[in-house]
């Protein structure tokens, strides 16, 4: 399967009065308000692109073509959840203890992950733009912008109908959830750490996953290292690949794929003392560290397709990085400053989103706030 390479829109150079998001006119807000609570729901949402049709004409013919995208929401109760893994679990790492409780409010959490179907709703969507620096001089800080171009073929020959989206950086799906917002006047965003782990261990505990500590199981839920090679439909993938979302067992909450497929991102900004510091108390009530305009360094739950069954622990985390010594998540990048949509090459991460029952006053309005500028 070849791959396809498009040219890069190099977006918001040296635009520090520009907001991670813009968009030349906003929609109005224009959703049916909350869901019923305790009730599963599906969420819709439109767009639409223009197609050209007559290249050759003058000036070149084109079409509207309506897009439209559903998914379903799954309803999980508040509860309490110990976070972290105790120092016996095989494959523990330091970052993910000591554990410490926490209550987390009830909320929706996206049944599957986000896919190409989904994402492209967002990325074509002509309400919005992909700004360029003289549009975004006459933007506003609160709009909404979609992607620029990847160099590569975004999904690195992996599928698109029914696949996860990925290699999106935390600000893009932060984006998304935007966009998503404006769409519909819910407040959609992502789960925070302590709400994705709530949502995998699925009142079962604090073993390493929440049929147990063993992983023989784990192949009736996730797609992963041992399992993820298809060879009927993607051959040339030796190493493994994506697979459909809600092809493997859902977890006791109803949620498929929270182990494997793609890594997840998650609210947080990372700070290495704040289980520490949590730890110190006896319950934190629906902990976060809120997201600034730091680039770097945000967590990603779950595991992917390319993990071995220890990264898809509950506890297990991944930090990204920008470290020319160590982990650096855009170092197949070319752009100078680099992309803050895209992680190249990264296809391994994905994302799925969230709406609480009752937002907690420090998340409602969120806006996404990093900025293209050198590192």
């Amino acid at each position: 399967m070849p791959r396809r390479r498009t040219t890069a829109l190099l977006l918001f150079a040296a635009l520090p009065a520009v907001a991670a998001g813009l968009t030349a006119a906003d929609p109005k807000p224009a959703g049916p308000g909350m869901p019923e609570p305790g009730k599963n729901f599906v969420q819709k949402v439109d767009g639409f692109k223009t197609v050209t049709v007559d290249a050759q004409a003058k000036p070149p013919k084109t079409r509207r073509e309506d897009m439209a995208g559903k998914f379903e929401m799954v309803y999980i109760p508040g509860g309490e959840v110990t976070v972290g893994s105790p120092e016996a679990e095989a494959g523990r790492q330091p970052n993910e203890g000591p554990q410490y409780k926490a209550k987390v409010g009830a909320f929706w959490m996206q049944k599957f992950e986000v896919t190409w179907n989904d994402w492209d709703v967002f990325w074509y969507d002509e309400n919005f733009l992909k700004a360029d620096a003289t549009a975004a001089k006459k933007l506003g800080p609160d709009a909404v912008t979609r992607p620029t171009n990847t160099f590569l073929d975004e999904t690195y020959d992996h599928g698109r109908d029914g696949h996860p989206a990925l290699s999106m950086t935390h600000h893009a799906a932060m984006m998304y959830c935007e966009w998503l917002r404006t769409k519909t006047g819910r407040k959609y965003r992502l789960p925070t750490e302590a709400e994705w782990e709530y949502a995998a261990r699925a009142g079962k505990g604090d073993q390493a996953y929440f049929f147990g500590d063993d992983p023989e199981k784990l192949g009736e839920y996730a797609w992963f290292k041992d399992n993820s090679r298809d060879e009927e439909n993607f051959p040339e993938l030796v190493k493994g690949c994506t697979h459909k979302v809600g092809t493997k067992k859902a977890n006791p909450f109803g949620i498929h794929d929270l182990y494997g497929n793609v890594w997840e991102w998650c609210l947080d900004q990372y700070d290495e003392k704040a289980y520490d510091r949590r730890a110190k108390n006896p319950l934190n009530l629906r902990p976060v560290d809120v997201p600034t305009a730091e680039k770097w360094s945000h967590v990603v739950r779950g595991g992917s397709w390319a993990d071995k069954a220890e990264k898809l622990r509950s506890a297990s985390r991944r930090v990204s990085r920008s470290d020319p010594k160590g982990e650096d998540w855009q170092k197949h990048d070319p752009q100078e400053p680099r992309s803050i949509w895209w992680h190249t090459r990264m296809d391994v991460i994905g994302f799925r989103v969230v709406l609480a029952e009752d937002e907690q006053p420090d998340l409602a309005g969120l806006k996404p706030k990093v900025v293209k500028k050198s590192e």
